[in-house]
């Protein structure tokens, strides 16, 4: 996947210009837009196939008269994942919907393009959307299943944490809005309805990713992958080069802890903060330094792939004896920080611990895998890190990443090893 295309493309689907007075005037078109564009927009139910009980209810868009139906991934990641387990249908809510079947995935923006029962359907044409910071948008899908819904809010550009954009809307999106349109006053789609961190803070994939994604489900002798998981396999594969090819290059910042020069701000779309929490009386100062990313890509309910998270620890003392503060330093360090998964779709960590020199500092350090049960050829990695060779500071020094090749965390390892040392 060309990044600079995908970049590209987001970028011409957000070009300045401006709605209508109506739209800017908040609240008088609401009502005429819901009329217009509300039949649009359907319902989409994920159901458990024994017992017929919903497990998720979501929005989508018809997006041609051949019947393909636009949605976001995780909507329908439970059908992926267990395809003899779960089916699709889609209604109005009211009465039982039609059945529809996945056509095309991309799990890096959390699409999906569905196959519904064909016939003419009103439905909305996919192209770039001009719209600028400010510009009045509507968000329609089914909040909490409570029936058809519209959202005023306002655009206000992409996310620049992130490797792929996505659209920061100021809006109230809640549950089953996802893969809904949000739209401008005149119907152009501008986004897709993907996620919100409350407080009408909101996200949608650019309208740009969904005509990608439309062109390459309906293009003449597209067949359907045979397995939807070899697929995603392959998807995070890809993306994951391209994502960890970034990292630790020679243009990465450092940071000053203490004796120590560290890394941050792995690449240019990862944010860092600081922190010294106040620990009472405790005879000892402990100094956060943490950088992450808004990347994450869903794979199951209970599964995230695609994250990246570097934290350094800084421990310094006055006053403690030296054995009392190793007894710390060698606590911190053996604190696990691997996170938790599901047995059913990841194996048990298995960790290895050395100590080796970077050419300029000693270094203890922990490398600890798991696999991917259905997705061959990823894991997640930890490589934890402690600086040997001080009696009054210690600094342990944690990189997390999932959904990665073996041999991407190998040279990341190393690439992240060599850049500590000391001022």
């Amino acid at each position: 996947m060309d990044v600079r295309r995908v970049v590209g493309l987001a970028a011409s689907a957000i070009v300045a210009t401006a709605l209508p007075l109506a739209a800017q005037q908040g609240g008088v078109a609401t009502p005429s837009v819901f009329r217009r564009f509300a039949n649009r927009v359907i319902r989409i139910q994920v159901s458990e196939a024994g017992s017929g009980a919903k497990a998720v209810v979501g929005s989508g868009i018809f997006v041609d008269d051949a019947g393909h139906l636009l949605t976001n991934f995780h909507v329908v990641a439970d059908v992926v994942q267990h395809p003899d387990r779960y089916h699709i249908a889609f209604g109005d809510g009211h009465t039982p919907g039609d059945s529809a079947t996945i056509l095309a995935i991309d799990v890096i923006h959390d699409l999906a393009v569905l196959q519904a029962p064909t016939g003419p359907r009103p439905h909305f044409t996919l192209a770039a959307a001009r719209v600028h910071q400010g510009d009045r948008l509507y968000s329609l899908g089914y909040p909490e299943d409570l029936g058809l819904a519209i959202v005023e809010g306002t655009y206000n550009g992409l996310l620049k944490h992130t490797l792929y954009p996505k659209l920061h809307f100021t809006g109230s999106l809640n549950p089953g809005m996802s893969g809904g349109p949000t739209i401008t006053e005149d119907g152009r789609v501008v986004g897709i309805n993907v996620s919100t961190a409350g407080n009408q803070l909101s996200f949608l994939v650019p309208v740009s990713d969904a005509i990608a994604l439309v062109a390459r489900a309906t293009a003449s002798g597209y067949r359907p992958p045979a397995r939807m998981l070899d697929d995603v396999a392959r998807q995070m594969m890809t993306y994951q080069d391209v994502y960890l090819g970034r990292l630790f290059t020679d243009s990465t910042k450092t940071v000053d802890l203490g004796p120590y020069r560290v890394p941050t701000e792995p690449a240019a779309f990862f944010r860092c903060w600081g922190d010294a929490p106040d620990e009472g009386n405790r005879p000892y100062v402990r100094t956060v330094h943490r950088c992450s990313t808004d990347d994450e890509v869903y794979l199951a309910s209970d599964e995230s792939s695609g994250v990246v998270e570097l934290t350094h620890e800084l421990l310094t003392s006055t006053s403690l004896s030296v054995a009392r503060f190793y007894a710390l330093y060698t606590a911190t360090f053996a604190r696990d920080n691997t996170p938790s998964g599901n047995e059913d779709e990841v194996t048990s960590w298995r960790c290895a611990t050395r100590n080796l020199t970077n050419g300029t500092m000693a270094l203890r350090t922990v490398l600890c895998l798991r696999a991917y049960r259905k997705l061959a050829g990823l894991y997640d990695g930890v490589i934890k890190v402690a600086a040997l060779g001080t009696r009054r500071a210690g600094l342990v020094s944690t990189l997390t990443l999932s959904g990665a090749s073996f041999a991407n965390i190998q040279r990341l390892t190393s690439r992240f090893l060599r850049e500590f040392q000391w001022r």
